[in-house]
């Protein structure tokens, strides 16, 4: 299976993308240029997600950094976005 996003929008103006199957480094550049491209709060849905690589995981760190809310998160994929956030904190300390 590869990677799905679906997107809604739901009454509070939030970009909703249903994120389904293999999220990887490829489908995270794909999953940038979408969120991108919205102008207001973006959540992403992630109950149906089976599998993450290393860069998918930063992109959705990075995204969660910058607001965005992670919906569903199944819990290792919650820890290693904790820890890749821990990481991405202390990188940037060291400058």
């Amino acid at each position: 299976m590869t990677c799905r996003i679906d997107r809604l929008m739901n009454d509070e103006n939030v970009a909703l993308m249903s994120i389904s199957g293999r999220l990887t480094a490829q489908d995270a550049e794909m999953l940038r240029t979408l969120v991108e491209r919205e102008p207001g709060v973006v959540a992403f849905d992630l109950s149906d997600l089976l599998f993450v690589d290393r860069d998918a995981i930063r992109c959705l760190a990075l995204f969660e950094a910058n607001g965005a809310q992670l919906r569903n998160c199944p819990p290792y994929i919650r820890e290693w976005v904790a820890q890749e956030r821990r990481r991405m904190e202390r990188a940037d300390g060291d400058f």
